[in-house]
């Protein structure tokens, strides 16, 4: 900091002088008795840290971390296959698949470890730099400070000395709140913000080949007990827009290997008055959730009685493909109404036209017949997004990058009502289109039918 100090000349001109001489300029020599001040170092350290800002980020910071975490969630879930393996009587049959799924868990894991060295060795590497610029920085700015001939460094840094000190009194005289505790009730899941999304997990052709690129699968998100590990399928068999029957597997090798599933039939024919429309469905309380044939109706199929009770959604709400999923090269046919689980229940996404064409959020009461429960209105336009799903109640919304990429772009909070648009989670796809997305809140996986492959991706949380 440059203060100059200025000698003054003062120059008192008599009154008394004449007009003529007083017309006359007085020129003084003015000296500077300190030096220069050398603001070519100032800038030097000010570039410097510019540099550091950019090297050294918050996500950068959290880059091992969430590594970690995907290796202890990558040995947990390959600590689960193996038991399921040793459990399965199955001839060699089923076996050959489970190994198969032990081999892709391996070398997912061993891709995490190598990630995790070479993120350690950069930061090893930038710990070292880092201490070296930051001592050039400091050894600079205590010469700099020279320069501050009045002392507001000093009388700044005693202002801030008293403040902290002021704040630490201030805490100490509060009384200690209690420990937070987790509230499943309060819809609360203690799982922390999604970071990212791993995989493919697992990635299989279907029984019906490639001929079938729409439909859905995945678990009962509350299963019957002695249901736990069963998986479902439905392939929509008629113009990729109706379905009339449920198929189950007993395990996850038996649907990758499309042996010994059981059918349970809605309707004997496509399209009838209880045919699935559209790819969107869930299952839940081993009942099935789905878009009736030709109505803006909530169906619910009852698995084990076999009947269908319904729910209508608002009256300008779309169907029909009115306010399908979309994106700027193509539409998803059929899928104005989705459907979501996570840990609180069933939910109801859909768009109106009082709500000008953005997504609506309905939670569906699981009675028979279902309700509609409370509703949430957002400000998310639903033809620029080809997905969505629940985690802990909150919505994620995902859209079309490139035929390699799905981004998770989006989330609606419904406990605080808050948006966000920008999150920027990428999904590495293995086919061009995802026509069906959902999160399973018992393995924390997304269940994904993506041009006639059934996938699974594993979410990460912070």
């Amino acid at each position: 900091m440059n203060q100059n100090k200025i000698i003054i000349l003062m120059i008192v001109i008599p009154q008394f002088l004449s007009q003529e001489m007083r017309r006359k300029d007085c020129v003084c020599d003015l000296k500077n008795t300190d030096p220069a001040f050398p603001e070519n170092k100032l800038r030097k350290v000010e570039n410097a840290v510019s540099r550091c800002t950019g090297t050294i980020t918050s996500e950068k910071m959290l880059e091992s971390d969430r590594l970690v975490l995907g290796l202890r969630q990558r040995i947990s879930q390959l600590d689960d296959n193996v038991k399921t393996l040793e459990k399965e009587d199955d001839r060699n049959v089923y076996g050959a698949v489970s190994l198969r799924i032990i081999d892709l868990e391996l070398a997912e894991i061993q891709d995490l470890l190598d990630k995790l060295n070479k993120t350690t060795r950069n930061f090893q590497q930038l710990s070292i730099e880092t201490k070296t610029q930051l001592k050039n920085m400091k050894d600079t700015m205590v010469e700099l400070e020279k320069f501050d001939n009045m002392q507001v460094i000093k009388k700044e840094r005693e202002n801030q000395r008293i403040k902290r000190d002021l704040e630490q009194c201030q805490n100490d005289l509060k009384p200690t709140p209690p420990t937070p505790t987790i509230s499943p009730e309060k819809g609360h899941c203690g799982l922390g913000k999604i970071v990212s999304v791993s995989g493919p997990k697992t990635y299989s052709l279907t029984v019906y080949g490639t001929s079938y690129t729409f439909g859905a699968w995945g678990r009962d998100a509350n299963p019957a007990p002695g249901d736990e590990n069963k998986y479902w399928l439905v392939v929509l068999s008629s113009s990729n827009v109706f379905g009339h029957f449920v198929r189950q597997y007993n395990s996850m090798s038996t649907i990758l290997l499309g042996v010994g599933p059981t059918d349970t039939y809605i309707s004997r024919s496509n399209p009838t008055t209880n045919t699935i429309q559209g790819p969107n469905m869930v299952m839940y309380g081993n009942a099935l959730y789905y878009n009736c044939y030709n109505t803006l109706n909530v169906c619910k199929f009852n698995m084990t009685t076999r009947t269908v009770s319904t729910v209508a959604l608002p009256k300008d709400a779309g169907y029909n493909s009115v306010y399908p999923f979309a994106h700027i090269g193509t539409t998803y046919s059929y899928t104005d109404m989705d459907f979501s689980t996570d840990e609180f229940g069933v939910y109801a996404i859909y768009a109106t036209t009082s709500n000008f064409g953005n997504v609506v959020i309905s939670k569906v009461e699981t009675s028979t017949p279902p309700l509609l429960g409370q509703t949430w209105s957002t400000t998310l336009h639903k033809r620029t997004i080809t997905n969505t799903f629940m985690v802990c109640s909150v919505l994620y919304a995902t859209r079309y990058l490139d035929k390699d990429t799905e981004e998770i772009f989006y989330s609606y909070d419904t406990k605080t009502n808050t948006e966000r648009y920008d999150l920027r989670i990428h999904i590495k796809k293995m086919q061009t289109n995802i026509q069906f997305l959902n999160y399973d809140p018992r393995d924390h996986l997304l269940y994904v039918y993506s041009d006639a492959y059934i996938l699974t991706y594993e979410i990460m949380f912070q």
